[in-house]
């Protein structure tokens, strides 16, 4: 059984959001904020092709997270969840995924759109959004059924930190 994985950061997510309250919760609710991807010099050539996507995927980690619980209190909520059926920032490994819009590059710098990340989270991996690859049909969201909506306003607060 492997013990322990390593990731090593390939650059920083930067955005207007200096603290863990009042940020929006889903890129949904961040429609319109802008921020940028700054890539490390060593893995720039990595972004090479990637202009030609409008959004893509963010998988960054936690960083200010410490800790886990495996009952917790979402956002949108008032009952307690398993930590899996919610996407709480304080997991076992504190990993977050996020779908921007993918604005421009210049170099090692990409400026995106709908950014619900809090500045300088060090960012592990990027990949191109395509919905022709993750097409689903007879979709369910559990719980977030009847609250869904609330996404697009509500705000973190400090119940995860």
């Amino acid at each position: 059984m492997i013990k322990t994985i390593e990731y090593q950061p390939i650059g920083l997510i930067h955005s207007p959001f200096e603290n863990k309250q009042d940020m929006p919760i889903q890129p949904c609710g961040a429609n319109g904020i802008f921020g940028q991807v700054e890539i490390f010099e060593e893995f720039a050539q990595g972004l090479n092709d990637l202009e030609g996507f409008s959004h893509i995927i963010l998988l960054f980690f936690f960083h200010k997270s410490q800790g886990f619980k495996l009952q917790v209190t979402p956002f949108m909520d008032t009952q307690l969840r398993g930590v899996f059926a919610t996407r709480a920032p304080k997991r076992p490994n504190p990993l977050g995924l996020s779908i921007v819009k993918l604005c421009s590059r210049n170099q090692n710098i990409l400026k995106i759109e709908n950014v619900d990340i809090l500045n300088k989270t060090p960012l592990l991996d990027i990949k191109p959004y395509v919905p022709d690859f993750d097409p689903q049909t007879n979709i369910r969201v559990g719980w977030l059924e009847k609250v869904r909506q609330r996404a697009e306003y509500q705000k973190s607060d400090d119940r995860f930190k």
